[in-house]
Parts: C-alpha cells; sequence; structure tokens
C-alpha cells in the first residue's frame, strides 16, 4: 500500500554517523524539528555491489541537495558495526570511505516491516517450534521516501535489488515539489526547475500542451 500523502511513521531507528557515533533518528522529527526536507534511501546489504555506487552517488550530489533545505539519510538492517566497518573501507575496494550523511540501522527491522519493502517470498507458522519461518532474504529493496517539512511522505519509489537509482532524479523531484510549495502551479511531465509550470486548470493545461 503506498504511503504516499501519509505521515512519515514516528519511529526512532539506531543508525551511526561517519564518525562512528551512535545514534537514534526518527525520520519524522528529524523533517518537522529541522525544518527540512528528508531523502531517506534504503538498500539491501552493506559490502555488496550496486550498493556502494548508490551511496557514493548520494554523496556526491549531498551538494545538491543541502542547497534545497534536504537532509539525506541512508538505511539498512545491517548493524552499526558493519557500517562502521563498510565506512573505513576504501572506495577502490569497494567500501563506502567518505560517506558524511548517517546510516540507519534497522536490525530490529521495525521501520521496514512498516514501510512493507522487506523482501519477503512468503511466512509460515511453525507449531513444532513455535516460530515464524521466513522465505526469502528479509533485507530491504532500495526504496526511496522524499519527505516534506510536515513530515508528509511526497514521493516513494521501490527497485528490485539489481537497479541502482538516478539520484538526479530525486533532485528534480524536490525542485518540482518546492516550485508547487512556493507557486501553487502543478508540474507536467519532464519538468525541470526554470522551466514552464501550469495552473491547475483545464485553460492551462491546453495552453502548454499547445506550446510544447
Amino acid at each position: 500500500m503506498s504511503l504516499v500523502g501519509k505521515k512519515f511513521p514516528s519511529i526512532a531507528v539506531d543508525a551511526i554517523s561517519e564518525m562512528g557515533d551512535n545514534l537514534k533518528i526518527n525520520i519524522f522529527e528529524e523533517a518537522t524539528k529541522n525544518n527540512k526536507k528528508v531523502v531517506l534511501f534504503w538498500y539491501p546489504k552493506d559490502f555488496t555491489f550496486v550498493c556502494p555506487t548508490e551511496l557514493h552517488a548520494f554523496q556526491a550530489a549531498l551538494p545538491e541537495f543541502e542547497k534545497r533545505n534536504t537532509i539525506v539519510i541512508g538505511a539498512s538492517c545491517d548493524t552499526n558495526e558493519v557500517h562502521f566497518a563498510w565506512l573505513n573501507t576504501a572506495k577502490n575496494n569497494g567500501g563506502i570511505e567518505g560517506v558524511t550523511y548517517p546510516i540507519l540501522a534497522d536490525t530490529n527491522r521495525n521501520l521496514s516491516s512498516i514501510l512493507g519493502i522487506l523482501d519477503i517470498e512468503s511466512s509460515e507458522y511453525n507449531e513444532e517450534t513455535d516460530s515464524l519461518i521466513i522465505e526469502g532474504s528479509n533485507v530491504t529493496y532500495r526504496a526511496t521516501y522524499l519527505i516534506d517539512e510536515t513530515g508528509k511522505i511526497f514521493h516513494e519509489s521501490v527497485n528490485d535489488m539489481p537497479l541502482g537509482r538516478n539520484v538526479n532524479e530525486y533532485i528534480r523531484m524536490i525542485d518540482a515539489y518546492t516550485h508547487i510549495q512556493e507557486k501553487g502551479e502543478v508540474c507536467p511531465a519532464n519538468w525541470e526547475a526554470g522551466k514552464e509550470a501550469m495552473s491547475a486548470d483545464r485553460l492551462s493545461t491546453a495552453a502548454y500542451l499547445s506550446s510544447n
């Protein structure tokens, strides 16, 4: 079920800073208390293959997000200790050394379960062992959430494991949403900052289509 238009769950999750400090981060409060937008991106596992390319891509774009009053936060179900080991592994050895934004460690899977982004093919209760048997990796897909200053989710997307994200698209989405907030206009297909937007009415749409 889509969470777009709803408030992001207000739940504190373990996290780690670039310096190795153990943190508790509540994404909803990061947005509302700091009056900032948040981009939260989930990836499956530390020390894997597509994942470090994404973490470095978000790091490279960090100045662009900061210019847009936006906080970047990564997340997976790995522990803080594993995160810190990866942060101390050189880029040319598959590591994420140089990443400066915090990374959530949702080891109990409380938040990822609420969001419904875990790779669970099926689950079955086993009476004999009094346990839930899960089929699937039980790690997260490449889910991304854009959250506004009120804690509302205005964009969500989920990629399968092999599909890396285009970070520039999230910058474009933030630009579009900010334009809507500031101008009260709506943004047509392929809109980019500086391009013509529309009023939310039939005549404006007709005029836009006529000129494009």
